[in-house]
């Protein structure tokens, strides 16, 4: 059943039709585009909206550029400045360029250099990047303290109804181009400002629509301040969609939101790493975890969305080449075929052979192994990695590791930890 829209939560369709002009010349009209491999795998009618392919290879440039365009020639003069770790840098260095407006880009100190330099390459002369603190909080911080020092513009990554109005705009293309009912529109979540634009636009035009939101297991803030019916802060995120692992919602993307979507669901960072390999090899398309959650969602929706017409919204693909051995790592931990444990090894010779003629299996692999013996002690913790054939396998290592009296702990989930190993 979907929801009334509000006329206070609504953002004005005028307004982005406005915005839409603004950006006419700016940005591409990007493709909607059929997948004929997920609408297989799906029976459905799967369509996807290649934000992947905007001119900053997300779909920020819309946001940014109608926000920073509606400045006045006083808010000019002060400059800007914005805190970012990749697409609303880009975007905004973007929007600097074409206008001819100072900005000061601050991005943690730890930002890869592949997306330093992207932001470097869009501002061109007119933007000044600055690297610094440990965190993205940290240099949130340090841009607002920046801003207010000298009098500066700050442009918001989401919550601004310009920055809305920008973004809805992806909506209205989605819609004028689908010559077909669109029964569910997906869409990622952040911050919420592309999901409150989208779904202004669709309530309006396109009321039966289903409208769902996707947030990654490890950052779910949008998810939860919706049940909680109020803004919810998280303490801890799981960074690695680094495009939409945000602790707290927007006021103003909160309330439409809550509004607005039918729905929000939670997709894990291991689905999210699977589908990016499968899109590769698959479809040849490279994307960023925040761009792939909608496609991830399918999965969750297969059985609800079957003959449905479904628009995933692909919101970018500024992917580092250098991240490919995480994504692979934790798709096939997601997959159930790669496992860690700490086993206590009893310190006396023949240990490791027991271990690996009668816990393991012919097939399985050992992918890791670090030991240290401690002459001054009985017994010592072995970290290990095994690779198997079939998730299934796993559970024999486990029932015959006890069999042969190897104490363990298995470290699959404590991605903290494994970080440290792996």
């Amino acid at each position: 059943m979907q929801k009334e829209a509000s006329l206070d939560t609504v953002v004005a369709l005028g307004n982005v039709e406005r915005a839409a002009k603004n950006l006419k010349g700016v940005i591409y009209k990007t493709p909607l585009m059929k997948n004929l491999w997920l609408s297989q795998t799906y029976e459905a009618e799967i369509y996807l909206k290649r934000e992947d392919l905007q001119v900053v290879r997300s779909y920020k440039i819309r946001g940014a550029y109608n926000k920073i365009s509606s400045l006045s020639s006083e808010e000019r003069e002060r400059e800007i400045v914005c805190s970012s770790a990749g697409n609303h840098a880009q975007g905004v260095a973007y929007a600097c360029q074409l206008l001819g407006i100072k900005g000061y880009i601050f991005m943690p100190a730890a930002t890869p250099a592949q997306k330093v330099n992207k932001v470097r390459l869009f501002g061109k002369d007119m933007v000044e990047v600055v690297l610094t603190g440990a965190t993205y909080d940290d240099t949130f911080q340090a841009a607002k303290e920046f801003c207010d020092g000298r009098g500066s513009t700050f442009i918001p990554p989401f919550d601004d109804l310009s920055i809305i109005e920008g973004q809805a705009t992806v909506g209205l293309e989605i819609f004028k181009d689908a010559d077909f009912s669109i029964d569910y529109l997906l869409m990622p979540i952040g911050g919420g400002g592309l999901a409150s634009g989208l779904s202004s636009v669709f309530k309006q035009v396109s009321p039966q629509t289903r409208l769902i939101g996707v947030q990654p297991l490890g950052a779910p803030s949008m998810y939860n301040s919706i049940r909680e019916k109020k803004r919810q802060s998280l303490e801890t995120i799981d960074s690695f969609v680094d495009g939409a692992a945000v602790k707290c919602p927007g006021e103003i993307t909160f309330e439409i939101c809550r509004e607005l979507l039918d729905d929000v669901i939670l997709v894990p960072e291991g689905q999210i790493c699977e589908d990016i390999l499968k899109m590769y090899n698959e479809e040849g398309v490279v994307l960023e975890p925040a761009g792939t959650l909608t496609i991830s969602a399918l999965k969750t929706l297969a059985e609800e969305i079957k003959g449905k017409n479904v628009v995933c919204v692909i919101s970018g693909s500024n992917n580092d080449i250098t991240r490919m051995e995480d994504i692979k790592e934790r798709a096939m931990q997601h997959q159930g075929l790669k496992h860690y444990f700490m086993v206590t090894f009893n310190q006396k010779p023949g240990a490791l052979r027991t271990f690996v003629n009668r816990v393991l299996d012919p097939e399985d692999d050992i992918i890791h192994f670090q030991y240290i013996k401690k002459n001054n002690k009985e017994k010592g913790p072995v970290f290990i990695g095994v690779e198997v054939k079939r998730p299934h396998d796993v559970e024999n290592i486990k029932l015959r590791m006890l069999e042969e009296g190897f104490a363990y702990e298995y470290l699959n989930g404590r991605q903290d930890f494994l970080n440290l190993f792996v």
